[in-house]
């Protein structure tokens, strides 16, 4: 991302910059520049949730702003949004696919109570940020406890021992029921996982106090999270699984120490950023102190809990330095400073004041008076400020008027008189008295129980009123305990993290207290974080073309070809085979592709599709068009794993729990009912006709059926993307989290058996098509899997095929095609206790959540609801974005007695 904004304001530096003239250094770069074609713009997404934690029967309401980062403004680029719950095995657990109105979407994710409690993830992009990569997309972690469908509990403690010298991860878990009673006496199965492969398995029995523990050689370096995989079988045979994470604790500390502007230059006044972090990417407290070669010490420093801060230097000529660190804990660690050059410039910032960015250019004795230099100040292609520098004096001192810069990150400069990058550093602006305002009136101190609120919301600009979009949450902070420092909020996400490569620790800690405290904080955690050391040899292909185009709605299209060769002036036609009538025609290009869109419907709508060639012959192939899967990548969020879940949420689960025993008697839920055993057998076996699975028809942990199959037009491999617990590498279906599961380590190694009308097969799933198969059954469990013998090890994927091989003939130049629809958009449910007295508990703990509160023209909007009758404080959350493009955040509290 950041080599392509560059790219995007270099191509207009001409423009921005007054130069008598260009030499042919600067013409080239102009010319590939231009010819890379890279002005498209792109966008960056943010998720406001009625709270930062949930309980599985939960659901996560959220209010989505897509923002274009060439204008700043919401987006006209995309018209179609992915949210995504990640479970904490890295598998899809839900999808939503949402309309975009004006950069704006909003939805719900249902957390059903089939769910086991752990650390989640979401995530939300658009098709057209995919062309830059997963590293812009939104990601939020989310813990997510289990109490009101769970039986058993577990606490668990990690610990580095020492035994028959040699280190011991030691894992104590203690297994009881929801009263905190330990179940005692019961049988253990458990496998310890690491990078998609069992480390270690066994077999213990709980003690009194309900507790096995867990033993493995510390040996494995790159154990920083994995997890345990526990089945217990209780006292009534009852048996139940847990997945526990495993994080393995280490006084492995890294420290960076990084030169502004990305060179170190000797003999002259150089600011060194300093960020110290665990394996898991959280901040450790040091002091220390750099000293000389002779071991002479020459400066002290300190960084913030965060493990940031800086230090000046001035390098003498051919010395070294070191420095010496001292954490929280006692431990020390040296750290070499890197060599200082003899030659270069140093591009410092100073950003304290109020009114002017303060900046410096250090220039080594070699380089007075050999030319000018530019330093341009800019972001996403947008060029705020420029001027020629001249070489004449060794320091040269420049203010940037903050007035001119815009809200958020900004990105320095220097290039040399030839328009070569020299150094680079990024500072961030605070949103200055023109930014939006937000004011909220009509709020009481204090409310009596089920009371209403009525409030109104003020927008302005500078005084004047203007228009905006707000999401508005409510929350009772005895159950939702807020952390503002932890908090992702409209502000860290749009203006800070998303400008940011990697993990962000407490992003709000930096907008919190006083502006003056944490400025300098927020400086040095983008001196270092957001270092930046620019390798202009690495640049993208002129020839580069988007990928992923942005989606403008719901749309399908495919190529039609007939005998082998694109069919130019091609009829295509398709209708709809559902209640919701669609027909359309289209003429093929001279690729032989033709495309589809404008649609507007939820759920999925299947269509016939049919080609014709010019004269009505029928003798044609059709291809449909699919977007690859955004695969789950690794965990940016891995800091914020918690072993824990449920007694970190206990507060949240106990009031839930409540809740949904209050809807259990209204009748508006439904209890779910607790599986005896861990294995999930399907009970298709009514539709399975000519299963050779030897357990019996549909007794499978997973079934489709040919009504599941027959409309899908990708392979197998693909279909089973997210699905039946299973994991796809290379084409090959893997178990993930299955005893008796070996490894996923290699597509070769612990692969699924394929089984087609009872013979094993050797082929791989991406050579299948699901409409080929009357069925689909997935064998994960030990129970199903014995009668297999060692052909079951690693579970089979039971094919069979249309009456025992036959696939279904079409007519030629027609096929079936669905094409997914909108997810369905929910209201959030308020009651109203102004009509009648009401004595039935209230137990919300979101009392209020509005997605879509517009300011009119006078810049006012509002709004009502009705509190609880649980007594305690109140707190509301207000975020949005004006039109243009001013981002505000307001929280406030008030009390219920």
């Amino acid at each position: 991302m950041k080599g392509k904004l560059l790219l995007l304001f270099l191509i207009n530096l001409t423009v921005a910059l007054t130069i008598r003239a260009q030499d042919k250094n600067s013409a080239a770069l102009e010319k590939m520049l231009i010819e890379t074609g890279s002005q498209n713009p792109q966008e960056k997404v943010h998720l406001h949730l009625d709270k930062p934690y949930y309980a599985v029967g939960d659901d996560i309401w959220f209010k989505a702003y897509i923002v274009d980062t060439k204008t700043e403004t919401l987006s006209n680029i995309s018209k179609v949004l992915h949210v995504e719950l990640i479970a904490p095995n890295d598998s899809v657990a839900k999808q939503l696919k949402l309309p975009i109105t004006s950069g704006l979407a909003w939805g719900d994710l249902k957390l059903a109570d089939s769910l086991k409690e752990g650390n989640y993830r979401l995530r939300a992009y658009t098709q057209w940020m995919r062309n830059i990569g997963p590293e812009i997309f939104f990601y939020k972690a989310i813990a997510i406890g289990n109490s009101w469908s769970n039986n058993i509990f577990t606490n668990t403690n990690i610990q580095l021992k020492s035994a028959n010298n040699q280190q011991l991860l030691s894992s104590t878990i203690i297994f009881s029921n929801k009263q905190n009673i330990p179940y005692v006496g019961s049988k253990v199965k458990y496998e310890v996982w690491l990078n998609k492969t069992v480390i270690a398995r066994g077999k213990k029995d709980t003690d009194s106090d309900g507790k096995i523990t867990i033993e493995i050689p510390a040996k494995y370096e790159d154990l920083l999270t994995g997890s345990i995989v526990a089945d217990i079988t209780t006292s009534n045979k009852q048996t139940f699984r847990k997945e526990i994470p495993l994080i393995k604790p280490s006084k492995e500390i890294d420290v960076q120490l990084l030169p502004e502007g990305g060179l170190f230059i000797e003999s002259l006044l150089n600011k060194i950023g300093i960020k110290i972090t665990n394996p898991l990417g959280k901040g450790e407290l040091a002091k220390g102190t750099v000293a000389d070669k002779q071991g002479n010490q020459i400066l002290f420093f300190e960084t913030n809990t965060l493990g940031i801060g800086s230090f000046y230097i001035t390098p003498a000529p051919n010395e070294t330095y070191t420095a010496n660190f001292t954490f929280a804990d006692g431990v020390e660690k040296s750290v070499i400073l890197p060599i200082a050059q003899k030659t270069g410039t140093v591009l410092s910032v100073n950003n304290i004041d109020t009114v002017n960015l303060q900046a410096k250019i250090y220039l080594s004795n070699d380089l007075l008076n050999t030319g000018n230099y530019h330093l341009i100040a800019q972001r996403n292609g947008n060029i705020f400020f420029s001027t020629i520098i001249k070489s004449d004096k060794q320091v040269i001192p420049i203010m940037v008027p903050k007035k001119e810069l815009p809200a958020g990150i900004v990105q320095l400069t220097l290039f040399s008189e030839d328009l070569n990058p020299l150094n680079e550093r990024i500072v961030f602006i605070k949103p200055s008295a023109n930014q939006m305002e937000l004011s909220i009136s009509n709020i009481s101190d204090s409310y009596s129980k089920k009371e209403k609120t009525d409030f109104s919301l003020q927008s302005t600009s500078v005084g004047a009123p203007i228009q905006g979009s707000f999401s508005v949450s409510v929350t009772k902070t005895s159950a939702v305990i807020p952390d503002p420092e932890n908090e992702t909020n409209i502000l860290t996400s749009l203006l800070l993290t998303s400008q940011l490569k990697g993990y962000v620790q407490k992003p709000n800690y930096y907008f919190l207290d006083s502006w003056q405290n944490r400025q300098l904080e927020l400086d040095n955690l983008l001196l270092t974080q957001g270092w930046r050391k620019i390798d202009w040899k690495k640049q993208p292909s002129k020839n580069h073309h988007e990928k992923y185009e942005a989606e403008k709605g719901l749309e399908f299209s495919g190529t039609a070809y007939r005998s082998g060769n694109p069919l130019r002036n091609g009829k295509i036609t398709i209708m709809s085979v559902d209640s919701n009538f669609v027909t359309g025609n289209a003429l093929t290009d001279s690729l032989g592709k033709f495309k589809f869109e404008g649609f507007y419907f939820t759920d999925n709508l299947k269509f016939v599709v049919q080609a014709r060639t010019e004269k009505d012959k029928k003798a044609v192939e059709i291809m449909m068009d699919s977007i690859a899967i955004q695969p789950v990548t690794a965990n940016r969020n891995i800091a914020d794993t918690e072993t824990n879940i449920n007694q970190l949420l206990a507060s949240y689960l106990e009031q839930s729990d409540k809740l949904f025993d209050e809807q259990l008697k209204e009748g508006i839920r439904k209890k779910p009912i607790l599986l005896k055993q861990v294995e999930i057998i399907g009970d298709k076996k009514s539709e399975i006709t000519f299963s050779s699975n030897l357990n019996g028809a549909g007794k499978a942990d997973a079934t489709f059926t040919r009504k599941d199959l027959q409309n899908v037009n990708t392979n197998l491999a693909d279909f089973l993307i997210g699905r039946a617990g299973v994991v796809i590498m290379g084409k090959h279906a893997y178990i993930h989290g299955g005893l008796g599961q070996t490894s996923l380590s290699s597509p070769a190694s612990g692969a699924m058996s394929i089984m087609i009308d009872g013979i094993f097969v050797q082929t791989t799933l991406g050579d299948l098509m699901p409409q080929d198969f009357e069925s689909m059954e997935i064998l994960k469990s030990p129970s199903l899997l014995t009668i297999y013998g060692s052909r079951g090890s690693n579970g089979i994927i039971a094919l069979t095929t249309r009456r025992g091989g036959a696939v279904a003939t079409k007519p030629p130049g027609v096929i079936n095609y669905t094409l997914q629809g909108y997810s369905p958009i929910r209201t959030f449910y308020t009651p109203k206790y102004d009509s009648k007295s009401d004595e039935k508990p209230d137990l919300r703990t979101t009392v209020f959540w509005e997605p879509n509160l517009i300011t009119d023209k006078d810049g006012k909007g509002k709004r009502s609801y009705f509190n609880t009758n649980v007594p305690g404080v109140y707190r509301m959350v207000v975020e949005g974005i004006d039109i243009n493009g001013s981002l505000a955040r307001k929280v406030l509290t008030y009390e219920v007695k």
